[in-house]
């Protein structure tokens, strides 16, 4: 494979993908870096607004994509958009699990309405996006990739993050049990694990009385959590992107069930 080949390898043209949570951070970022590189990106969001934000800035720039509400937390509606996907673009190539929230608080006082809440999206959301997504896929000559956000809190223990950080494990185990059933029909299961990422869910609880965001406090988290990690720095989403898009192409084609850390080193495995 000479040089020119390589670089195309992480081209996606053609592909089908849909990103779960895409209508901000981390998922808006890759469903942006996998329209550039060629796919068709169907913008699934909870906030239907948002998803379609996401899809007219793809469109803006030539690339080719929708928007739609999407509820990962209910199987039948997850399930209904990959089999209608599917259906209206002739297959589904791609499935980009990102969609995630974050509660949080002291271990021995978590309430189990915040783990009951936080597992539905974070734990069964993805479960149920790979059950959609990989009964198409292995049904599919080329069969296609499944990429599940996990997170660094799978393999670095921090406080007040407990049921955050079990789904995130769990997620990691899903992505690997899956990546060993359904290998053999050209499906292939990897997960992006970040670390500190500047997103609205990792900063945007930090609001004045008025509902302004408290610039300062934002400033003083991500400046702690820099100094945390060797390199010195926090992430942007358009890091995470880069991974996605390199498990989502044919770069990747010899690699499953693995978990990718793009973390700035602050967990290292």
């Amino acid at each position: 494979m000479d040089a020119t080949t390589l670089i195309q390898s992480f081209r996606v043209d053609g592909k089908v993908a849909v990103v779960t949570g895409a209508g901000s951070g981390i998922a808006r970022a890759s469903a942006l870096a996998l329209a550039g590189a060629g796919a068709t990106v169907v913008c699934a969001d909870i906030h239907e607004d948002t998803a379609r934000a996401t899809a007219e800035e793809i469109m803006g720039g030539g690339g080719t994509a929708e928007g739609r509400a999407l509820d990962v937390s209910k199987k039948a509606e997850v399930e209904a958009l990959a089999q209608s996907v599917a259906a209206e673009r002739g297959g589904l190539h791609v499935w980009c699990n990102i969609a995630g929230i974050m509660l949080g608080g002291p271990f021995l006082d978590e309430p189990e309405e915040n783990l009951d809440t936080i597992m539905a999206v974070n734990l069964k959301g993805v479960f149920f996006g790979c059950q959609a997504a990989g009964r198409i896929m292995v049904g599919q000559p080329e069969g296609g990739s499944i990429i599940n956000c996990s997170s660094a809190a799978a393999d670095t223990p921090s406080p007040n993050i407990v049921s955050y950080a079990i789904c995130k494990a769990g997620v990691n185990q899903m992505t690997k049990t899956l990546a060993v059933e359904v290998g053999k029909k050209h499906v292939r299961v990897n997960a992006v694990a970040p670390g500190f990422v500047i997103t609205g869910m990792t900063t945007g609880h930090f609001n004045l009385p008025d509902g302004s965001p408290d610039e300062a406090m934002e400033n003083s988290l991500v400046s702690a959590m820099a100094k945390g990690a060797p390199l010195r720095s926090v992430g942007e989403p358009e890091d995470i992107a880069g991974a996605v898009l390199y498990l989502a192409s044919d770069a990747s084609r010899f690699m499953t069930g693995q978990v990718l850390r793009p973390n700035g080193g602050v967990a290292m495995i």
